[in-house]
Order: C-alpha cells, then sequence, then structure tokens
C-alpha cells in the first residue's frame, strides 16, 4: 500500500447529502440558502426552474436544490425527487392567506414515494415580521404533529436576519449522520 493510499484512508471521510428546496414562490427559499452561503440578500428575482448550492455544515457536503415555487412550476417538482435524502420545506409565516395553500403542498410531497421516509425540516421563515404566525401554530395548522413516517423538525428563522437558519441546517445534518 503506497503512501498516498494510506494518507486518503487517513483523511477523514467527507460525507454528502441531496437536499431539496421547496416551498411556494416568495417563502424565501432562495434567501435562505443565499444566507447561509453568504451571499448578497439585497436583489433576489424569483426563482426560474432552480439554483443549486453545496454547503459544507459539520464535515457534511449538502448539495442544495432549491426549486422555484411559482405554481405553474410545482407540477415539475417531481423531476426533483430522485435520490434526494432531505426535504427542506419553506413557508412564509407572515402570509396567513398562503398558509393552507401551502399545508396543501407540503401534503401532496408527503405522500410521494420517492419522498417516503426522508428526514424534512419546515422552517417558518419571516418570523422578524410583526405579523408572523409562530411555528408552533404553523405546526398545529399545518397538522405536522401527525407526520409519523419520517423524522421532522419545524425551525422558526428569518433569512433576512439569520435567525434560526443555522439550527436548522446543523439539525439536518445530525439526522443525516444517523444515516
Amino acid at each position: 500500500m503506497g503512501l498516498l493510499s494510506i494518507l486518503k484512508k487517513m483523511k477523514k471521510e467527507e460525507r454528502e447529502a441531496r437536499i431539496l428546496v421547496l416551498g411556494l414562490d416568495n417563502a424565501g427559499k432562495t434567501t435562505i440558502l443565499k444566507k447561509l452561503s453568504e451571499e448578497d440578500i439585497t436583489h433576489i428575482m424569483p426563482t426560474q426552474g432552480f439554483n443549486i448550492k453545496s454547503l459544507v455544515q459539520d464535515g457534511f457536503k449538502l448539495n442544495v436544490w432549491d426549486i422555484g415555487g411559482q405554481k405553474a412550476i410545482r407540477p415539475y417538482w417531481s423531476n426533483y425527487f430522485e435520490n434526494t435524502d432531505a426535504l427542506v420545506y419553506v413557508i412564509d409565516s407572515s402570509d396567513r392567506r398562503r398558509l393552507e395553500e401551502s399545508g396543501h403542498e407540503l401534503s401532496e410531497l408527503l405522500n410521494e414515494d420517492k419522498l417516503g421516509g426522508i428526514p424534512m425540516l419546515v422552517y417558518a421563515n419571516k418570523q422578524d415580521l410583526m405579523h408572523a404566525t409562530p411555528a408552533d401554530e404553523i405546526s398545529e395548522v399545518l397538522g405536522l404533529q401527525g407526520i409519523q413516517d419520517r423524522v421532522w423538525q419545524i425551525q422558526a428563522c428569518s433569512a433576512k436576519t439569520g435567525d434560526g437558519l443555522q439550527e436548522g441546517m446543523e439539525w439536518l445534518v445530525q439526522v443525516a449522520k444517523k444515516d
């Protein structure tokens, strides 16, 4: 065995996970991704299609797929389900009007065979806004307590300030490490 082989074995193995980020348009998916990447978030346009970013979190390489959430794009979400290790679902906590629509889309996703059993992180985004619905109330409205086929977590956050984003990603990596 050569020196190079020995060094390669000694190098701590970096694990990878494919993360799918979904949610209605204007929920803050791209802003969250850019904030986690420490990029400028002042001029974000609606995602037409998808964005891909690789983040490293606690020795894990997270390949994050941020898919647009406009109604016309949602039927194409299923094209991205294959080989997904975790789902991040983003909710605009300040838009009570669309909470039911967001819950319906989430329910559809949870019934997808290709997403069966994978861990799910729900970001209750825009908590920095005064009229934001608290995460526990969103959990209740969406009936998250009834989910029993996967581990899940709801995390209050603000993509604008960054509050709660790191905690959510740390939870996701801890869950992924158990696999």
